[in-house]
């Protein structure tokens, strides 16, 4: 008997928890002005638990009814009580509540309010966004709430500047001095059109020049943000003209082949990761986000293979004639893309970046580092460090070292220059190939992928200096960077011209580029 009783409390303290809204308060939140309405919701929010947000969300969906002073929810195909949840029939000539565009943004805000007590990190944040965006100083008493029982550092600073914000709006001056000064430190894009906003508005002197001061404050630090971004930008982007210059730097710089398909074996190597990532989707999509580690010696091999007949098959009869090996690989570019186009169609095909390169680094309020870029410019520094170590410190670097300073005393000494020729020729397609793997994760995959960046690569690996890789780096940095500034100033497009005319002026002045041109095509 005693069990008994103790069950009927515990499933009435369990009823009266799940429907705590009141039939007052029903019809408040669903009756009436909107201005009563909204009063009625912001009372509802700060004591909000499981059946208001769900009635609010209702609300939000148009799933409400109401005829005379009764309220029915929608539930599916059928109606219940808000207050009970006990099913009741529809009448036929019940009406839909109307909405209007304030009574829906005070919907959007109410539900991102409660979501502030979210157990999920993700939720919360999103609600804190959503409420800076239409800071509602009716939303502070549970603003204050959630920012003392806040425990995550990052959302906390962001409930900290969202209270700075609401705090802008009171009628205490020491209130909105306080928020001045906690605004100043928040670097926030966000931040500044709340100040702006309110220096409109403001009637008192001395809370006008604390929300100026705030004002520069932030906009210097948004100001540092934007030039680190474009920095970053440019490292970004000079990481992979880097990989794309690398192959050439040998093909060319080293070997004296203007190779014009140098932008198609990048292409290989790009459509060589999309079949990667075709295998493991259909044969091991347990696995996805790994597929980028098999792909990157797939598309070398693929590349290099592609390269190495290539070589065999036109460009050993073409050495020392560098017109000719233009007009060839021009030739070559051109049925590579025809190819491509015929296997895999004129479309481009997606790539998709694995789970671990998505999203990205937050280093300040304004910037963010993409993880994929992150990636890309760590893969461009061990390629380059690759290749150094390649042609540096092994045999075949010694080979091809040698081959291409005089080939006749190398032969005298026994190489085997026309091996070296291939093996030479085939590593600067196949690193071609990596640069192709890395700028699938960034961009589009398509036949003329190649096309956007066999310019850049030549401007790369002449400006560094033929045939040198350090200058190779100096060259592909410094033009990423250079580019990414004059991207802010000018556009895209006059930066591009305007980065061309300076390369011509240096060109003019150096003719050798930053490092002195050592090669075969020097001796021509």
């Amino acid at each position: 008997m005693l069990i008994r009783q103790l069950l009927i409390a515990a499933t009435l303290l369990v009823a009266g928890h799940a429907y705590a809204l009141s039939a007052d308060e029903v019809k408040g939140l669903a009756i009436g002005e909107t201005e009563t309405r909204i009063e009625a919701l912001n009372k509802a929010v700060v004591s909000a638990d499981d059946k208001t947000v769900a009635f609010i969300q209702a609300l939000s969906d148009d799933q409400v009814k109401t005829l005379g002073d009764k309220v029915f929810l929608l539930q599916g195909d059928k109606a219940v009580d808000p207050i009970t949840g006990a099913d009741v029939a529809l009448p036929a000539d019940a009406e839909d509540i109307i909405n209007n565009n304030q009574m829906r943004s005070e919907l959007d805000n109410a539900l991102a309010a409660v979501k502030l007590f979210s157990k999920d990190d993700k939720l919360r944040a999103a609600a804190v966004k959503t409420l800076l965006a239409e800071p509602d100083e009716n939303k502070l008493a549970l603003v204050e709430k959630a920012f003392a029982a806040e425990t995550n550092p990052a959302i906390k600073d962001q409930l900290g500047l969202l209270r700075g914000a609401l705090l802008l709006g009171s009628t205490d001056k020491a209130r909105r001095l306080e928020a001045a000064t906690t605004l100043a430190n928040s670097g926030n894009p966000s931040t500044k059109t709340v100040l702006l906003a309110r220096l409109t508005l403001e009637p008192d002197a001395d809370v006008k020049v604390a929300l100026n001061a705030a004002l520069a404050k932030v906009e210097a630090s948004l100001a540092w943000g934007d030039k680190l971004g474009a920095i970053f930008s440019g490292i970004s982007l000079g990481s992979i003209l880097l990989l794309v210059a690398l192959g050439l730097a040998i093909t060319y710089g080293l070997m004296g082949v203007i190779n014009m398909a140098h932008g198609e074996l990048m292409m290989i190597g790009a459509y060589a990761t999309y079949l990667v990532q075709t295998v493991f989707l259909k044969y091991l999509p347990g696995a996805f986000d790994w597929y980028l580690l098999a792909a990157v010696p797939v598309s070398f091999l693929a590349s290099a293979l592609v390269g190495a007949a290539l070589e065999r098959s036109v460009l050993r009869f073409l050495y020392g004639r560098p017109l000719e090996t233009l007009l060839a690989t021009w030739g070559i570019s051109l049925m590579l893309q025809q190819g491509v186009r015929s296997l895999f169609g004129a479309q481009n095909v997606g790539v998709e970046n694995p789970v671990w390169m998505s999203g990205g680094l937050q280093v300040m309020a304004n910037l963010s580092l993409p993880y994929n870029r992150i990636v890309i410019i760590a893969f461009a520094v061990a390629v380059l460090l690759g290749v150094g170590w390649l042609i540096g410190k092994t045999r075949l670097g010694l080979f091809v070292r040698g081959v291409t300073q005089n080939r006749p005393i190398a032969s005298c000494m026994g190489v085997n220059t026309a091996r070296i020729d291939t093996y030479a020729f085939a590593l600067g397609s196949g690193i071609a190939g990596l640069a192709g793997c890395a700028l699938s994760q960034v961009g589009n995959v398509g036949p003329d992928l190649g096309q956007g960046y066999i310019v850049d690569a030549f401007m790369v690996v002449v400006l560094g200096g033929v045939g040198q890789l350090a200058g190779t780096v100096y060259a592909a940095m410094g033009l990423g960077i250079l580019n990414k500034f004059l991207e802010g100033w000018t556009g895209a497009v006059l930066a591009k011209i305007a980065v061309l005319v300076l390369i011509i002026i240096f060109i003019q002045k150096r003719p050798q580029g930053i490092f002195a041109m050592k090669g075969r095509s020097a001796e021509a």
